[in-house]
């Protein structure tokens, strides 16, 4: 028997209704007493007990959806939250002997998920406490914008960053990117040259790298987290660093607006060594934006004057036109269309062939390419590479300006070196071909 039961046979009942003979009781009437005897006050207090069970469960479980939500919801599409941003990994760029010049380094990076940020007036103030620049109302904008990620700023220090996690703000998080450095810093800026702040090579040898292999595997994606083969350069760093450091000096004591030095092995072209000051840091790329900052040794041409008298000499022992033994009367000047050649500090008597390449005589030089003439001039500089870019592997590398009409007084003063500009590293390479 069960509790109901009993309470139902202590209330006091009434006798049935008798029902004439034929007749039905209305079903309606049935329906209302078999209603009012099943309920009671135990069956109301379980009905109240599952409605509010009920409600809790869809309350919870409303807020527990939502929780999901923005746990897995909107996941982020490659290239659309950081990790399809951070600067991707770059192999290691080595000297000779296998010394660092360019490496990887781990740093952390500031972005938001401006939907996550709770109240971003506030968030914009707590940044500007490290970042005055992040407390700005194009910065309150990003933050309070309906975007799902927005870098804040790019390659913190390690102060910065826990400065930046103590404050605590909703929606602000830290990535790790990979940040080129170079040991060296300005000795080898015009070799190693620079990355921009996705780690792209933008110029020098990062850049070449790039070009030929290494942006193609970051387009495809290849090269984000992998141990690339270094690259292996022929310049020494010990070479290096004291050609760098004798041009620096240079450029100080004479007063010179430039300088380049440059080592070339001869019999096998390598560039042990090729500095050109003033330089620039590669760690803070902003300085190479000065116009003051190129590399002169490759990307500059100039009128390369005396240096091109042992080309000339060179030239006109090639072609046969004079022999070692051979004497050059340099006692008076050449007067060609007007102009008048002299010795800067001439001897003003005949030179052997050797003496005119030792005392640096225009004289001598110019009637040694007079000799050969201008047509024999052209296609010995040619040959020797004069006429084109050097072929190197840095991008930076202008081209000759040559004269526009060659006549006799042009191989004249090109003989000794003007007239015609080339690059210093042209020059150098020249006598190794």
């Amino acid at each position: 028997m069960t509790f109901l039961s009993a309470f139902r046979f202590r209330k006091r009942v009434k006798p049935p209704v008798a029902t004439p003979i034929g007749r039905k009781a209305a079903p309606t009437a049935v329906f209302k007493m078999a209603t009012r005897r099943a309920r009671g006050p135990g069956d109301t207090m379980r009905t109240r007990v599952v409605l509010t069970m009920c409600a809790f469960i869809l309350v919870y479980g409303a807020i527990g959806g939502r929780l999901v939500q923005l746990g897995i919801a909107e996941e982020a599409k490659p290239g659309a939250g950081p990790r399809g941003q951070v600067a991707a990994s770059r192999p290691d760029i080595l000297d000779r002997n296998g010394e660092i010049l360019a490496t990887d380094i781990k740093t952390a990076s500031l972005y938001a998920e401006p939907r996550r940020v709770i109240d971003a007036d506030e968030a914009s103030e707590k940044l500007a406490t490290v970042f005055p620049e992040l407390g700005d109302d194009k910065t309150r904008a990003r933050l309070a914008s309906d975007a799902g990620f927005q870098w804040l700023k790019r390659e913190l220090t390690p102060e910065q960053k826990e400065k930046i996690f103590n404050l605590g703000i909703p929606g602000i998080y830290f990535d790790s990117e990979n940040r080129r450095f170079y040991p060296a810093r300005n000795e080898v800026a015009y070799i190693t040259g620079h990355v921009n702040i996705d780690n792209a090579g933008i110029a020098g040898i990062e850049k070449y790298i790039d070009d030929q292999w290494l942006g193609d595997l970051h387009s495809l994606g290849f090269a984000s987290n992998r141990n690339l083969e270094p690259i292996r350069l022929a310049v020494d760093a010990r070479v290096q660093h004291v050609v760098h450091s004798e041009i620096a000096s240079a450029l100080t004591r004479y007063h010179a607006k430039s300088a380049v030095g440059i080592i070339l092995n001869a019999k096998t072209g390598e560039v042990l060594s090729l500095a050109s000051v003033p330089d620039y840091d590669p760690n803070n790329p902003a300085e190479a934006l000065d116009p003051d900052r190129m590399n002169r040794a490759s990307a500059g041409v100039y009128e390369m004057g005396s240096t091109f008298k042992l080309f000339t000499t060179a030239m006109a022992l090639d072609a046969g036109a004079i022999r070692i033994t051979d004497v050059i009367d340099a006692s008076r000047p050449i007067r060609v269309g007007g102009f008048t050649i002299h010795d800067f500090h001439g001897k003003y008597r005949p030179l052997t062939v050797p003496e005119v390449f030792i005392y640096s005589s225009n004289i001598g030089t110019a009637k040694e390419a007079l000799k050969v003439g201008v047509e024999g001039q052209k296609a010995f500089l040619k040959k020797i590479g004069m006429f084109d870019k050097v072929p190197t592997e840095l991008p930076e590398v202008a081209a000759p300006i040559l004269p526009r009409r060659w006549a006799e007084l042009t191989s004249i003063t090109v003989s000794f070196g003007h007239g015609i500009s080339v690059s210093p590293l042209a020059t150098a390479v020249a006598p190794a071909r």
